[in-house]
């Protein structure tokens, strides 16, 4: 079963287009607070903030060498969001599999019928 909160605070997350520039950069691989913080105009507590809600989401993790604190994906949070979008997606596709069948394709009878009308 899968964790909702945990799904809901990576949606949060990811609401933010600070949060998911910062994401985005981090797939390219490992960076530091300040490498993070360059492309953007705010402090670098703003983005210790954004970096806050990203880590309580599960999708990075932090660790701090000396002065320098690094920040990466991690693939967990990634994996349980995946796995939601896939049975929803898979509900939803035998869905509109059944609403294909109930609609059917149209007869012969039908295509002749709506051309003889036009002309």
């Amino acid at each position: 079963m899968l964790q909702y909160s945990s799904i809901d605070q990576v949606f949060h997350a990811l609401a933010d287009p600070t949060r998911r520039a910062i994401v985005e950069r981090l797939s390219t691989g490992p960076a530091s607070v300040s490498e993070l913080a360059a492309p953007f105009s705010v402090s670098l507590s703003a983005i210790g903030q954004h970096l806050n809600v990203l880590e309580a989401s599960g999708l990075v993790h932090t660790k701090k060498a000396g002065r320098v604190r690094s920040v990466e994906l991690s693939s967990d949070a990634f994996s349980a969001v995946e796995q939601w979008f896939t049975s929803h997606r898979q509900r939803w596709e035998r869905r509109l599999d059944r609403l294909g069948t109930l609609l059917g394709e149209p007869d012969d009878d039908d295509n002749d019928h709506r051309t003889r009308r036009k002309k």
